[in-house]
């Protein structure tokens, strides 16, 4: 073989092994599936803020008021907690707060990361516009968060 298709071959191989690998990382088709049947050990509790002692609904079909609810995603360490509070306003998110619940330094590390910059990506949006996949580097807390956010939605109607 000459050595320029030697390079070639190698460096396909090794493009491929890194795209194997990224794509170990990724969340799979199957991940929606096994959030959905973490679903039922999800807790949620619905908080109407004092500003809206009479509920207004919004055009979207939302009361206006502030909800919370706990998702849970999977990552390495096992199965993590992510506490979220929306106050929803005419259908838009006007404020968010997480709750963090680390079971150790990483998941705390991740989760301080994503509650630092999700009100970046949904305040001022929709509350059907909202779902996150990445937050300042961190990218399986969004699925707690996405799931937190599902459970808001029920409560809103």
């Amino acid at each position: 073989m000459k050595p320029s298709v030697r390079k070639s071959v190698f460096a396909g191989i090794a493009g491929l092994s890194l795209a194997g690998t990224v794509a170990g990382c990724a969340p799979s088709a199957q991940q929606p599936a096994a959030q959905e049947t973490q679903t039922s050990e999800s807790s949620a509790t619905a908080a109407p803020s004092s500003s809206s002692s009479a509920l207004a609904t919004s055009g979207a079909g939302y009361k206006d008021g502030t909800y919370s609810a706990d998702g849970t995603y999977k990552s390495p360490n096992g199965t993590e907690t992510v506490g979220v509070q929306l106050t929803v306003a005419n259908g838009t998110v006007s404020a968010v707060e997480i709750t963090e619940h680390p079971s150790n330094p990483n998941t705390r590390k991740f989760q301080g990361q994503f509650a630092s910059g999700i009100a970046d990506q949904v305040v001022g949006k929709s509350l059907d516009e909202i779902k996150v996949s990445k937050v300042a580097g961190s990218s399986l807390t969004s699925g707690g968060f996405n799931q937190a956010v599902e459970e808001i939605k029920t409560q809103a109607l």
